[in-house]
């Protein structure tokens, strides 16, 4: 931190005045949504058990492994909510315009996990057993951050994290092959979508009043970003999977998640910076660049499996 930066507290204060502004912009535009109107209760049967009804099979399922492998995960990382809303609320505080914030994103974002597990159920698209054991295990677990994450490091987590759950959520209903999944998660990631722009917003801001700090904290951020459900129980097979079917991999990571926040608010381009802050753009560039020649190396993995696996068939 340079002597002209503030503190964190004081920033923490500095800040609030954009967290009340966002937050009046964000309930003006959000729009009220019910998570009952997009599933398909008609299709809901009894399982076996006290109500005695039909067992689960695999063939009951209709959407692919893949896809119900990123359903699984998408919906195990909303589940953790608790975690998540005990972490912003460590961090952001619980009065004034950043607690009224913290309770709301935690408001919209409880109803994603619902409206998840009722499609699921209700489509006996999953193990319903297997799902609530993996439930059970997530949670026990919770999440907890990197213990030197400070409040800007945690700004900066949340701009490139709600844009990656908007992606993956996306991304899953359109190769679920099922309108009503893809109708179901294109609306939750209308609400990821608004949330990551409330906080981009709050990164925008903090550029502006501590740019070295905050640039330090960006970097950080996107050096060793993780999705929030890594602690998932074997999240490297299922993320593997998800990334070669082109749900969420290195090249999308790179082009629709880093790149569009650090364009909107030319990261790079920030004037004035010193010391750090300057040392962490430079680190910046470079792994960026690191990053798109590993994404290009797997995209081109990935065409050569697909393509001998075409040759074979």
């Amino acid at each position: 931190m340079t002597s002209h930066e503030p503190t964190a507290t004081a920033l923490l204060h500095e800040l609030e005045s954009v967290v009340e502004t966002n937050l009046n912009r964000h309930l003006a535009i959000a729009k009220e949504w019910f998570p009952h109107e997009f599933v398909p209760w008609s299709q809901g049967s009894d399982f076996d058990g006290p109500l005695d009804g039909q067992a689960w099979e695999p063939g009951q399922s209709k959407l692919s492994e893949v896809a119900r492998t990123s359903l699984i995960v998408n919906l195990l990382t909303e589940d953790n909510l608790p975690s998540y809303h005990h972490e912003i609320a460590a961090i952001f505080g619980r009065d004034g315009a950043w607690g009224e914030w913290v309770h709301r994103w935690t408001a919209e974002e409880g109803r994603h996990g619902m409206a998840i597990r009722d499609y699921l159920l209700v489509t006996r698209a999953v193990d319903p057993i297997a799902l609530e054991r993996a439930r059970m295990t997530h949670m026990e677990s919770g999440f907890i951050s990197d213990h030197t994450m400070s409040m800007l490091d945690s700004i900066a987590y949340v701009s490139f994290q709600e844009l990656a759950t908007r992606v993956a959520h996306r991304n899953t209903g359109r190769i679920s092959d099922d309108p009503i999944c893809d109708q179901l998660l294109a609306k939750i990631a209308q609400d990821e979508n608004l949330h990551m722009v409330f906080y981009r917003n709050l990164l925008e801001a903090a550029m502006t009043l501590a740019p070295n700090q905050t640039m330090r904290a960006i970097t950080n951020v996107v050096s060793n970003f993780q999705m929030p459900g890594h602690g998932i129980e074997n999240f490297q097979r299922k993320s593997v999977q998800i990334a070669m079917a082109g749900i969420y991999d290195l090249r999308i990571h790179h082009d629709e998640v880093l790149a569009p926040v650090l364009r909107k608010l030319r990261v790079l381009e920030t004037a004035g910076l010193t010391g750090d802050g300057a040392v962490a753009r430079d680190e910046l560039g470079a792994f960026l660049d690191q990053l798109d020649g590993h994404a290009t190396r797997f995209t081109e993995r990935r065409d050569a499996i697909r393509a001998r696996a075409t040759a074979n068939r």
